[in-house]
């Protein structure tokens, strides 16, 4: 007899925002299978504690609720798939390749038994990445497309390239028709994500670079209005980047950096390809041609062997460079990666040293939001009267008629709940 399906679908994600994109997609494949009756836990492998709240979500959803399907999937899932297959709670565990194909989730809806397959395919061995399309949570005012997957390199701290594999980009063409295609149903603006998107290109033949892909986009779809990237390295950033970050105001004055550190050394032992002087010539060289460039940047607090002179440098460059929407990671060891390996700090000093990223982050939030007072700014309306200006800042916009999905010129009148409050010009 088929299950009576009952239920609402859900996805419950943990991890990064390529993770929360893909969750998008997952969410209408599971609509298209029928699939009513699951949920499906995103995982994350960049902290144990990721893992670790994942696990106590899933053990809360069985008590809560016996009849739901559970299905665990993403990078957590991929790497260690026995950990969670061995979780009496789980029905079935989805790799990170499969879980974006819609074949996946129609096979599971097959199954009626209560007990689902499992379907993990080895990462290392997928070689072609789809242009899946990672609509946004907004109101459909803003379009996630991922160009690329996986990641060639081995930074000491990190597990995710086991749990994506090796750097997959899509082609120039195809990538140029899908930002086409949105810009004709009227969407505003399109983020170009992936894994390590600066590393697009590299495996496809001539190896063209990030920059010449952002160029062509640019000057093929004229009727796009506003182009975004996804965290980048600032190892990889070619001159035709910034060429177009020059030429085209469409691409938005917002950089997030993948950083790190402020601290050569650490820098070195984490293995990352710049160095602290690299990132202020970087951000130096981007003001100098676009002034208004706003930086974010990821940075990680209690690396191994940090002592308190290199914290102090993380500290130091988040001012010296000028950095403003920030993300702070306490260092989690992963098992498998050489970070683990080296003499590791005590818990205590990692959460402090956190807490003073995080305060510093804040004070960097502030003091860019005072800047914008006064200012003329461009929102892309989103739901809940609340947008983005070009430089990322959150804004709320009350008045009658609004659309979401629509470009508001605007002045900035004031700051409330860490959002400019603005007006219609």
């Amino acid at each position: 007899m088929t299950k009576t399906l009952k239920q609402n679908a859900e996805v419950k994600t943990f991890g990064c925002r390529l993770n929360i994109w893909e969750s998008e997609v997952m969410s209408r494949h599971l609509k298209s299978a029928g699939l009513d009756d699951a949920v499906v836990i995103n995982t994350c492998a960049v902290t144990a504690e990721a893992e670790k709240q994942a696990r106590q979500m899933i053990r809360k959803i069985r008590r809560e609720d016996p009849d739901k399907r559970i299905v665990v999937t993403g990078c957590a899932a991929q790497i260690n798939p026995q950990s969670w297959q061995g979780m009496a709670e789980v029905d079935a565990v989805i790799g990170n390749h499969d879980k974006l194909e819609e074949a996946t989730w129609q096979r599971l809806a097959g199954s009626n038994d209560g007990h689902l397959p499992s379907l993990v395919s080895d990462i290392m061995a997928v070689e072609d990445v789809a242009p899946h399309l990672l609509e946004g949570f907004d109101g459909h005012t803003r379009a996630f497309l991922q160009i690329q997957q996986g990641c060639d390199h081995r930074c000491t701290f990190c597990i995710i390239p086991y749990g994506r594999g090796q750097n997959r980009s899509v082609p120039m063409a195809t990538v140029i028709n899908q930002v086409e295609a949105l810009a004709n149903q009227g969407i505003a603006e399109v983020v170009l994500t992936g894994v390590d998107v600066a590393s697009w290109g590299g495996d496809l033949e001539g190896q063209p670079q990030l920059g010449q892909l952002i160029r062509r986009i640019l000057k093929t779809v004229p009727n796009l209005r506003r182009l975004r990237m996804s965290s980048i390295d600032p190892a990889a950033i070619d001159d035709d980047f910034l060429i177009a970050l020059e030429e085209d105001h469409r691409l938005m004055p917002h950089m997030h950096l993948s950083v790190q550190h402020g601290d050569d050394l650490i820098l070195k032992r984490m293995k990352r390809r710049h160095s602290r002087q690299d990132v202020l010539d970087l951000v130096a060289r981007v003001r100098a041609i676009r002034p208004e460039t706003v930086f974010g940047a990821d940075l990680i607090a209690g690396f191994p062997t940090e002592d308190d002179t290199a914290h102090h440098q993380t500290l130091d460059l988040i001012k010296t460079a000028g950095l403003t929407w920030l993300h702070i990671f306490p260092y989690s060891p992963r098992e498998g990666t050489p970070a683990a390996r080296m003499p590791q700090q005590d818990p205590s000093v990692i959460k402090s040293r956190a807490a003073e990223l995080r305060q510093a982050a804040a004070e960097a939030e502030a003091a860019f939001l005072e800047t914008r007072l006064g200012a003329i700014e461009d929102v892309l309306l989103e739901t809940g009267g609340v947008g983005h200006t070009a430089q990322f800042a959150k804004a709320r916009l009350q008045g009658d008629h609004l659309v979401a999905g629509q470009i508001y010129p605007v002045r900035v009148r004031g700051i409330a709940d860490n959002m400019l409050d603005v007006e219609l010009r």
